[in-house]
């Protein structure tokens, strides 16, 4: 399974319009991602709900997960997001 721990990096957290991206960058990396706070139970990183449901503030630790082949591209874009509070999704390298 690949991992990355990452901070968050919008002050508001994952709440709202940061949420609403992130899901949108989760459904477009085309592999199952989940996303959990640092100890806590993972959720489908797609799913709005579930996300929001997570209650992940600014300066949060989360950590996002993979157990599809060839994950690691698709993580290192998300995490680049989230850590950096990006308004979408970075350009594939």
């Amino acid at each position: 399974m690949a991992e990355r721990r990452v901070t968050i990096g919008w002050p508001e957290g994952l709440h709202a319009r940061p949420a609403s991206v992130f899901v949108r960058a989760a459904a477009a990396v085309g592999v199952p991602v989940t996303i959990a706070k640092e100890g806590g139970n993972p959720v489908n990183a797609a799913s709005m709900l579930a996300l929001l449901a997570l209650g992940a503030q600014g300066g949060d630790a989360v950590v996002l997960a993979s157990e599809a082949d060839n994950a690691d591209e698709a993580l290192d874009r998300l995490a680049k997001l989230v850590q950096e509070g990006l308004d979408e999704l970075p350009a594939a390298a």
